[in-house]
């Protein structure tokens, strides 16, 4: 439609195609304003007249149209009421497609999404969620676009922080202990390295030390070094399988240690390296921005020489056209530099196809996340206590309810889910479970129970899902509430670009939200099991677009539906 009246409106006005024309019109903010809206402003300099005499001369020259109920003018704007039954029959023809939603935009392309990445040897706590995430929502709308999607976690599993680790589990550690408890034993002992660190500083050197050593190859600190890091992937990987997450590669920065190499060598040649208190450094003072230190003074390599490497094997590897960093914001700068880096060294495509988006803090009581300390919230806990209090809330309402700890683990994980991803990445998420869990609210519970509604109204008539192909009176859906419940279904296909344009999963999120309501007024409004087969009909075909709306949208967040609740 809205194609439709861009064409007719291009058809009118000199020097206007219809993609231009396309690109002006609005949805008016209120139904009784129309569908859609063309403002005449950008008119007035070209026909020298006022926007509003503009607006009534193209009327009168659109005069009557078969696919428009009426053509307005309101000030400045034309407004255009499009005749709504040829407007259900459209969307429902549109929308009940198989792969409604599905696009070809990135076929032939591949998009490289790095996240999670938890640091090896550290419980996967709620920060680590945030990325996690985002990150895996970012591939399910890549991925629905069409894209060829490579899944990364790059684990922090190299740095000095191994060395300090190495020593503390030599000096207070043991290996029965580190076999019964796992990742929180080796917390244990980092913990207490720094709080000896802070009275005896040669702590840090024997650390500096040991890391020497794995970096050299010495086969005992990479002993213990993989068995830190294989003890760290056992536990992680239960949280990824709660979460329903899985990754095509687990390369972490160990991975590119022997590919560093390649990155210093490549500066040399382009004379980027400097000198700088024994370190050396890639200066990018005119783009206002710290220098990039690649080479620590004992010759090892650091976080961005092996972010460096990172992006180099993955476009030789992936040949990517686009790689995206899901991490926090503090890391702006870092990925500043390095792809600053890699643009110096003639890599023209660092411009458009390296991309760092960032993401806000988690609020909770304390204060900030501190590792070294012990002040620390686990994702685990977050998810278990979450299914928890979702399992008693069963309980109490429904206890009859059959699978209920399926439906709790789907509600309860679906309720962190979709608290993070409601509100813009930028912002901090915030930990209040009697918001997260209000099935009343703009929450995930909401949204799933909304499904869950549809699901149990289909179920009175024996059915899963409604005959797509069967044919109904499209005129029986052309209230109010049924109009705007398919114009939220009609946006679809632009709602999962849109997220993707912006790597903003928020936009799916908002969207389901929307759905959900305009569905909740829609079944108000409307008796759907009805003695009149037609008027079922209809209803029922709309009930069930919107209920597998609901369950596609949830899905590109990671979310699962569950059948009843």
């Amino acid at each position: 439609m809205k194609t439709k009246i861009a064409e007719l409106l291009a058809s009118k006005i000199e020097g206007f195609d219809t993609q231009k024309v396309e690109q002006l019109l609005e949805v008016p903010p209120k139904a009784d304003m129309g569908d859609f809206a063309f403002p005449c402003f950008q008119l007035a300099k070209v026909f020298r007249k006022a926007p509003n005499m503009i607006a009534a001369d193209i009327a009168e020259q659109i005069g009557e149209q078969p696919f428009l109920a009426k053509v307005e003018v309101k000030g400045a704007y034309l407004n255009f009421f499009v005749d709504k039954t040829i407007f259900v029959r459209q969307v429902m023809e549109r929308a009940c497609q198989p792969g409604y939603g599905k696009s070809d935009l990135g076929e032939g392309k591949t998009v490289c999404i790095d996240y999670s990445s938890p640091n090896v040897a550290k419980k996967f706590h709620v920060g680590h969620l945030r990325t996690t995430i985002i990150g895996n929502s970012l591939y399910k709308i890549f991925t629905k676009l069409g894209y060829q999607v490579e899944r990364i976690n790059h684990l922090g599993d190299w740095g000095t922080q191994f060395g300090k680790l190495i020593v503390a589990y030599k000096k207070w550690g043991s290996k029965e202990a580190v076999e019964e408890n796992g990742i929180a034993e080796l917390m244990n002992i980092y913990v207490k390295f720094h709080e000896e660190a802070e009275k005896d500083d040669s702590l840090n050197d024997e650390a500096r030390a040991w890391f020497t050593k794995m970096e050299q190859g010495d086969q005992e600190a990479l002993e213990i070094w993989q068995w830190f890091k294989d003890i760290s992937l056992i536990e992680y990987k239960k949280t990824y399988e709660m979460l329903g997450i899985e990754f095509d590669s687990y390369a972490g920065e160990s991975f590119y240690c022997d590919k560093s190499k390649r990155v210093i060598d490549e500066c040399n040649a382009k004379n980027l390296l400097e000198e700088s208190e024994g370190a050396y450094i890639v200066r990018l003072d005119e783009y206002n921005m710290a220098p990039c230190i690649v080479m620590k003074k004992d010759g090892s390599s650091i976080y961005a020489t092996r972010d460096l490497a990172a992006v180099l094997y993955r476009k030789d590897t992936y040949h990517f056209d686009k790689c995206i960093y899901v991490t926090g914001l503090e890391q702006k700068l870092h990925f500043a530099q390095v792809f600053k880096v890699i643009e110096l060294l003639g890599y023209e495509w660092a411009k458009e196809q390296l991309v760092h988006v960032p993401y806000g803090l988690v609020s909770l009581k304390g204060g900030k996340l501190s590792t070294r300390k012990g002040n620390i919230i686990y994702a685990e806990d977050i998810l278990n206590e979450s299914v928890n209090r979702i399992h008693e809330i069963i309980e109490e309402k429904n206890p009859n309810l059959p699978d209920k700890a399926d439906v709790a683990h789907k509600v309860g994980v679906g309720a962190i889910l979709f608290n993070d991803l409601y509100n813009q990445r930028i912002k901090d998420v915030v930990f209040d479970w009697d918001k997260i869990h209000n099935f009343d609210g703009e929450t995930g519970p909401y949204v799933q129970y909304t499904y869950a509604r549809a699901a149990s109204i289909l179920r009175k008539r024996n059915l899963s899902e409604f005959d797509m192909d069967c044919c109904i009176d499209c005129s029986i859906l052309t209230d109010d509430a049924s109009i705007a419940l398919l114009k939220e279904i009609n946006r679809y296909p632009e709602v999962i670009k849109a997220a993707a344009d912006r790597l903003e999963p928020s936009v799916v999120a908002r969207y389901a939200m929307a759905v959900a309501q305009a569905f909740n007024k829609f079944y108000h409004d409307n008796q759907c099991i009805v003695e009149d087969e037609e008027v079922c009909n209809a209803r029922l075909k709309l009930l069930s677009l919107a209920k597998t709306i609901l369950r596609d949208s949830l899905g590109l967040l990671g979310i699962e539906c569950p059948e009843q609740m």
